[in-house]
């Protein structure tokens, strides 16, 4: 039996294959408009990315759309094309000057020892071979082996380093070098275009890219006393350390040294997380000068302790009247003074208490810490100018001020280990220096990296079998070079132990005829 609907149905079956039309038929409009907006956009960036601009004739730059570029010509090409010409001229004129470090090295571990190889980077200094790297990099080391881009191997020795600033400088025999060259770390401001060279994981004569983030960082490194870093961006990771870091001219303006890893921030050897520390060149010129030309380091020293800001608003918050009034009144960044010691440099140019540090030398302060680097950094005797933030007397206004002050020589010793000097005369070590050659001519000795016994008192146990010119090479087990090395070794041992009142120091002693003995001596 046939349905009376059946007539019906013709004209609903219109309607649906029109609305299946309408269905795929939009999506198709749709995809062949986005697909021609897509090429349009293609079409646009491929142009915007090929438009030539004018380039300074006679720069070397390519000819575009046959446009030849004679002698008063422009040169057109485009724009990212010449970023591109420039990273490759970066890593053409800097890639010479990067060395890939080796070291080896005795691991003790209970009952046996083993040998332990380790790796980092570093940078020529000058055609003489001195190379320079990271302390931590071969600051144990046996055995230090360099190699350059080219892939030739040299032998290396340490000259000399600076534990507490993280600066050590090499030696390879001379020739063939390419020094790199120099920038100055004063100029630097966030936002500049960096470049990172070394072997991150030993990928040897890696470049990395970034900006500078941060200037004046400090990231409480427990083995470095002096931080005032250049933060960048630049991807640094293990290996990198002691490479250098360049400005957009191919200029050293710092050395990496740490990273944060961003695992509970902290800072060390991890993976890249975007914040590389480097130590700036201000700090390295000094310090690399001194080694070469004498083998140590001498630091300047102002006389003041500072503290952060936060700091001091803790103490105002705590009832201190006169810093509450210089944490209300200031704006910025710097450092508080928070003491001034008597008839220091400091205190004869006329430091007070709640002055704010602002500029050294006309350097920004940004930190406390930044304060002992800076100052640290120059040489005792340096007239050194510091901008100040001062609130008057009456506390009812503030002035900014320039004073200068001729620095002292910084007592390591009273600063790190107090109690070794008087521990070495109990035992009849009079008096001792670092090791440098014109020092063990004096005494008619050969000359060796360490502290140099110059003399002994007579009738001591210790006379009768260590003669004047001796030197101490090595205390815990750990080689010094030099008299702050040793200071530096003894307080960071000594800081391992927690509080003690007495310890015995092990230390190794060469002798003039090279015979090594081994003392120990007890320290209260």
């Amino acid at each position: 039996m046939r349905s009376r609907n059946f007539p019906f149905i013709g004209p609903g079956l219109v309607v649906l294959a029109a609305a299946a039309v309408t269905l795929v038929a939009a999506p198709l409009a749709i995809r062949r408009a986005h697909d021609a907006q897509a090429t349009a956009n293609i079409t646009r960036a491929s142009r915007i990315l090929a438009e030539p601009v004018p380039m300074q004739a006679g720069s070397g730059g390519g000819k575009v759309d046959g446009q030849k570029g004679g002698v008063g010509e422009e040169v057109y090409e485009p724009i990212l094309e010449q970023l591109n010409r420039a990273h490759r001229a970066v890593a053409k004129l800097v890639e010479p000057s990067v060395v890939h470090v080796s070291t080896l090295s005795t691991m003790q571990r209970r009952m046996f020892t083993a040998p332990y190889a380790s790796s980092g980077s570093g940078w020529i200094w000058d055609e003489d071979g001195h190379i320079v790297t990271n302390a931590h990099v071969v600051e144990s080391s046996e055995r230090v082996q360099v190699q350059f881009f080219d892939g030739e191997l040299r032998e290396a020795e340490v000259v000399g380093l600076d534990l507490r600033a993280d600066i050590a400088v090499l030696k390879v025999a001379p020739g063939g070098l390419h020094p790199a060259l120099r920038g100055d770390s004063d100029t630097v401001a966030q936002g500049d275009m960096v470049f990172a060279f070394g072997s991150p994981f030993d990928f040897r004569f890696s470049m990395s890219s970034g900006i500078v983030s941060g200037l004046g960082r400090s990231a409480g490194l427990a083995d470095i006393d002096y931080e005032n870093f250049i933060q960048t961006d630049a991807a640094i990771n293990p290996g990198n350390s002691g490479g250098p870091l360049t400005n957009i001219r191919g200029r050293v303006i710092g050395m990496n040294t740490a990273i944060a890893t961003g695992r509970g921030n902290s800072v060390g050897q991890g993976q890249f997380a975007g914040i590389g520390l480097a130590i700036p060149m201000s700090m390295i010129e000094s310090i690399v000068t001194q080694i070469i030309e004498t083998g140590e380091v001498r630091k300047g020293f102002l006389g003041v302790a500072v503290m952060s800001l936060d700091a001091a608003r803790g103490f105002a918050m705590r009832g201190n009247e006169q810093l509450a009034v210089v944490v209300d009144g200031f704006r910025g960044e710097g450092a508080v003074v928070s003491e001034v010691t008597q008839d220091s440099p400091a205190a004869r140019a006329g430091f007070q208490f709640g002055d704010v540090i602002t500029a050294i030398d006309g350097q920004r302060v940004a930190s406390d810490a930044a304060v002992p680097a800076i100052v640290s950094s120059k040489r005792p005797g340096a007239e050194v100018r510091f901008t100040l933030w001062r609130v008057a007397e009456d506390g009812a206004a503030a002035s900014t001020l320039e004073v200068v002050a001729t620095l002292d020589e910084l007592d390591t010793a009273r600063r790190l280990a107090p109690y070794l000097p008087a521990a070495l005369r109990s035992v009849g070590i009079l008096e001792f220096s670092t090791s440098t050659e014109p020092r063990a001519r004096a005494l008619g000795v050969p000359f060796r990296r360490g502290v140099l016994i110059e003399a002994i008192r007579g009738g001591t146990p210790i006379a009768e079998d260590i003669p004047v010119g001796s030197t101490i090479t090595a205390v815990f087990g750990q080689p010094v070079g030099s008299l702050d090395e040793f200071y530096t070794r003894v307080n960071r041992a000594v800081t391992g132990m927690g509080r003690v009142s007495r310890f015995e120091m092990p230390l190794t002693i060469v002798l003039p005829d090279g015979q090594a003995v081994q003392i120990a001596i007890n320290v209260r």
